[in-house]
């Protein structure tokens, strides 16, 4: 059968992950998302600028949402961040975060390069984005799955 997109993470998992993103925005004000799905039809970072409009990351007031795309098949990964977050990191803010994320998937550990992803996110915005009391989440935690429409 192979990996794919649905089966990558256990339930157990997926909601690890959906609260380790809940945690993680208790941290900074910013938000963040995973979307896995099989095939990226383009490079990957060309797709998470797709699915970011899609997702409805570039509707957050403080234009602070972060993308963690994976196609699975293509075992290719992306992760990017929102205007107002590009404004204010310098411009190789992502690397680390990707690179960390990328060692463990190489590894064969996808839930362990997520929940790396998405701690090491929620720290490293909080200094850029700090979490205040009147924060509002803007965003489902929820995971998406490849069945959102191409652009």
């Amino acid at each position: 059968m192979g990996i794919s997109a649905r089966n990558l993470l256990t339930q157990d998992e997926e909601a690890k992950l959906v609260a380790t993103i809940g945690a993680a925005e208790k941290r900074t004000s910013g938000e963040i998302k995973i979307h896995i799905e099989d095939h990226a039809p383009r490079a990957p970072i060309r797709r998470a600028e797709e699915l970011f409009e899609t997702l409805d990351l570039t509707q957050t007031q403080a234009r602070n949402g972060v993308l963690i795309y994976l196609a699975v098949k293509d075992k290719a990964y992306a992760i990017i961040g929102d205007a107002g977050i590009d404004e204010k990191v310098p411009h190789d803010f992502w690397d680390d975060i990707r690179d960390g994320m990328g060692e463990r998937f190489r590894e064969g550990h996808f839930f362990d390069g997520i929940r790396y992803a998405v701690e090491e996110t929620g720290r490293q915005l909080a200094e850029f984005f700090p979490w205040r009391s009147d924060d509002v989440n803007e965003l489902p935690n929820e995971i998406s799955f490849g069945d959102k429409q191409e652009s």
